[in-house]
């Protein structure tokens, strides 16, 4: 660049423009995915829904995508909300971590663990036959997010305990049942028990119209793939950042002179109970051991 082209440009609108830019009130990034259904409570605490789980995308194998995620809040102050590379049958740092502390016989040590466990989600496709609180979603497929809970449900439809009841598949178009969503305040949490599948029917007797849902639905493969995951290094960086200010390089600690990250801005409306479950404690807790003795 020319001296005279600098002269021509190096203007001080440009700059004071610039800063305006920089100083401007940004739009806001959301972080919601719309194509998410969550239940709504009404004023009494309860929520009913009706849905229905829908088959596997095309050129998928299963309808549903299990994900282990962490989170919780540090001694700093700071949050951690990463997925955990278990999901993908990889080592994860709080995992490792957590193993240790259940393995070592303190009980403060356990203790620690227990809140900084991996929490297990599940993501199905469905169609929303009846939600009284937002009528406009009726007819539409979504995305849900349900835990261990309304997954045990399932199995029960799949694999009943009693010889009078007849299996169902909770995800088939012309065999499979609706699920009434039935959702009760219970010691201040969601409590999900008196939700139950109806009887066998199709979803429609109209062929185009259950083809026409099955192209609407979403592809449940982006929630394992490799892109949906930090690697262990990061990982691993951040949880120090969160549980201690600091980040490890190899056997070198460096302190975070940053502020402490507030707490980010995350739905917390629970997908069912936080309470955990004997079963649910028992496979974490197991998954602990594991990777103490492996």
């Amino acid at each position: 660049m020319s001296l005279d082209t600098l002269k021509r440009s190096n203007s001080l609108d440009k700059l004071l423009n610039a800063v305006k830019e920089d100083n401007a009130p940004q739009e806001k990034k959301s972080y919601i995915d719309e194509r998410l259904w969550k239940p709504e409570l009404d004023k009494s605490g309860n929520g009913y829904a009706v849905l229905r789980f829908l088959p596997a995308p095309e050129g998928e194998e299963l309808p549903w995508v299990k994900l282990w995620n962490h989170a919780f809040q540090g001694p700093t102050g700071q949050w951690y909300i990463e997925n955990s590379l278990t999901t993908i049958n990889q080592k994860d740092p709080v995992s490792e971590y957590n193993s240790k502390l259940w393995n070592s016989g303190v009980e403060s040590d356990k203790e620690i663990a227990r809140k900084q466990k991996r929490k297990l989600q599940y993501f199905s496709n469905i169609l929303v036959v009846s939600d009284p609180k937002h009528p406009e979603n009726e007819g539409r497929v979504f995305l849900f997010r349900f835990g261990k809970k309304i997954f045990d449900k399932m199995m029960e439809a799949m694999q009943p305990a009693f010889e009078d009841e007849t299996p169902i598949n909770p995800f088939d178009f012309w065999e499979g049942a609706d699920f009434k969503l039935k959702i009760r305040k219970v010691d201040g949490f969601w409590n999900y028990d008196k939700s139950e599948f109806s009887s066998k029917s199709a979803i429609s007797d109209d062929e185009s119209k259950i083809e026409s849902i099955w192209k609407s639905q979403y592809s449940l493969a982006e929630y394992t793939a490799p892109t949906n995951f930090k690697s262990y290094d990061e990982l691993s960086t951040r949880f120090h950042q969160v549980i201690s200010g600091t980040t490890k390089v190899g056997n070198v600690s460096e302190e975070i002179e940053d502020e402490p990250i507030a707490k980010p801005v995350v739905d917390t409306k629970p997908v069912e109970s936080p309470v955990t479950s004997k079963e649910e404690e028992d496979d974490t807790m197991d998954y602990f051991s594991k990777l103490a003795n492996g």
